[in-house]
């Protein structure tokens, strides 16, 4: 099972292959954003990695931070939790301004992904 790590949260095992945002939500309990229910098109779920990125994503994950011009930032909806990870929560609930965290995510990944390295 990989390990996550939460910074200011602690290290979890996590199901491998889970969704990084579930992950996160349920797993570490954060109030993670994800306003487009991890639809990849809202950036609000984003991270920052600090160690164990992956390598490939999708190609909705790809498509919006390049429309958003966003770098150094990764989307959680769009990675799955299949190596041991270490990230900073950037987009919480707290502090927002919103009233809740946002629809609710499939545990299964949307859209369907299409990888781009």
């Amino acid at each position: 099972m990989p390990k996550l790590t939460v910074e200011g949260y602690g290290e979890f095992e996590v199901e491998s292959g889970k969704r990084l945002v579930l992950a996160m939500e349920e797993d570490a309990k954060v109030d993670q954003l994800h306003a487009c229910g991890g639809m990849g098109k809202c950036t609000t779920c984003r991270v920052e990695f600090v160690d164990g990125e992956p390598s490939k994503m999708t190609q909705a994950e790809k498509d919006c931070l390049a429309a958003r011009e966003l770098s150094g930032v990764r989307l959680s909806c769009q990675i799955q939790c299949a190596q041991d990870m270490s990230v900073k929560a950037i987009s919480r609930v707290e502090g927002s301004g919103r009233a809740d965290a946002g629809g609710p995510v499939a545990p299964e990944m949307t859209p369907d992904p299409q990888w781009v390295e």
